[in-house]
């Protein structure tokens, strides 16, 4: 019986940044040891601890990590490769996911129950036996131990195109940035650090113009999980395929805070407070300082060119955060760096319509102060800080679920 196995030395100077984990997934590594990925072979004898035996071919036995929706997405197409009788790629699906306060509970935890999945709450991971594991959106760093439990490894399905936008966040950064292509990784889980392992399968593709990061994940999602079925179809020969990430192009996705939500008005474009809206909008509203009051800001769109015409803006040295409305267009316009931003609705105390706040609160002040007191009433970038918010500013976001 033929075996194989994969060796790689940790990489040098260009490392990514340390990232926390829980003491029940720690390892200690020594320096010089190499370290395996999987274990030696389908019958891993001799190996230095007792360990699973590994099939060589389909229907394999599989582990699945996950949380949120881009990782149902994965075990969604597992549990059907299961239940596929006449062409059976998994004969057996176990499921861990992450505590969450959530009475809902998280999406995969989810799906699991209604397909009757077996499930664990990490750091459990039960004592079954499996081939191959798989991690999409999972958020913990795994052990050495633990990986070398799976003769043939764990796999990640990770959404980019590494090794740009390694970390938690890389779809919201993808929109952020306003990258033009992205993807999705098929790769090796190596312990310690995430996102740093060879790449087995890879894929990319257009970001389609004006996408929100929700809209985005769905299509990543959907093409991860098609890729995964494709590597575990043939999987030996998948990992025997496999190369080391570039050192050059390493960007990092860093978790996403609600500090991430406040315009800073004069830092910031027109196209640049856009894109963030895309990116974050459909988790944290985006937010400002008005009167010294939290405001929300909702439905942000371009000002056209007739719009500024019309009010005689185009030029004009205005102080950033200016606050003009917009009748025709039942629209609020704020002054930004370089432009202007259209505001469609907000919330103050209630959800509120431009033309509602303006009737409400814009028209009164400005009955009621002097053009000269105009500047008082603007926006104003609202500076969150950890004492005065607490947990809001430890959100952490691993691609789309937002957790505390």
């Amino acid at each position: 019986m033929r075996s194989f196995l994969l060796t790689w030395r940790l990489p040098g100077p260009a490392r990514a940044p340390a990232l926390p984990c829980s003491s029940c997934c720690a390892s200690r590594r020594r320096p010089a040891q190499r370290w395996r990925g999987r274990a030696s072979g389908p019958g891993l004898e001799g190996g230095p601890a007792a360990r699973p035996r590994a099939r060589e071919r389909p229907p394999w036995r599989v582990l699945f990590f996950g949380t949120d929706d881009f990782a149902r997405e994965t075990l969604q197409a597992l549990s059907a490769a299961r239940e596929n009788k006449g062409d059976q790629l998994v004969e057996n699906l176990e499921v861990v996911t992450v505590p969450t306060p959530s009475p809902k509970g998280l999406p995969v935890k989810s799906f699991a129950l209604q397909s009757q999945l077996p499930l664990y709450e990490w750091p459990d991971v039960g004592s079954g036996e499996f081939d191959v594991g798989v991690v999409a959106s999972f958020g913990r760093l795994l052990s050495e131990k633990l990986i070398l439990k799976f003769p043939y490894g764990i796999l990640n399905v990770h959404p980019s195109y590494l090794p740009r936008w390694r970390g938690p966040a890389p779809v919201v950064h993808t929109v952020l940035h306003g990258d033009t292509v992205t993807g999705v990784t098929i790769m090796q889980i190596k312990p310690k650090r995430f996102d740093v392992g060879p790449i087995i399968k890879q894929e990319a593709i257009p970001v389609p113009p004006q996408c929100t990061a929700k809209e985005l994940e769905t299509v990543l999602s959907r093409l991860g999980a098609n890729m995964l079925i494709s590597v575990l179809r043939n999987l030996p020969e998948s990992l025997k395929n496999e190369r080391q990430q570039s050192a050059e192009g390493v960007t990092y996705a860093p978790k996403i805070s609600v500090a991430m939500s406040c315009i800073k008005w004069e830092e910031q474009t027109p196209e640049e407070i856009l894109r963030l809206q895309r990116a974050i909008g459909s988790m944290i509203p985006l937010q400002t300082l008005w009167m010294g009051s939290i405001i929300k800001l909702l439905d942000l769109v371009e000002a056209s060119s007739p719009v500024l015409a019309d009010q005689k803006l185009t030029g004009q040295s205005v102080l950033p955060g200016t606050i003009i409305y917009h009748k025709q267009s039942q629209t609020l316009l704020v002054c930004c760096k370089d432009g202007w931003i259209g505001v469609q609705s907000v919330i103050f105390k209630k959800k509120l319509t431009a033309t509602d706040f303006y009737n409400g609160y814009l028209h009164l002040w400005f009955q009621q102060n002097s053009q000269a007191q105009l500047k008082e009433c603007r926006f104003q970038t609202l500076n969150l800080t950890k004492k005065k918010h607490g947990k809001q500013s430890k959100l952490l976001l691993c691609n789309s679920a937002l957790s505390v």
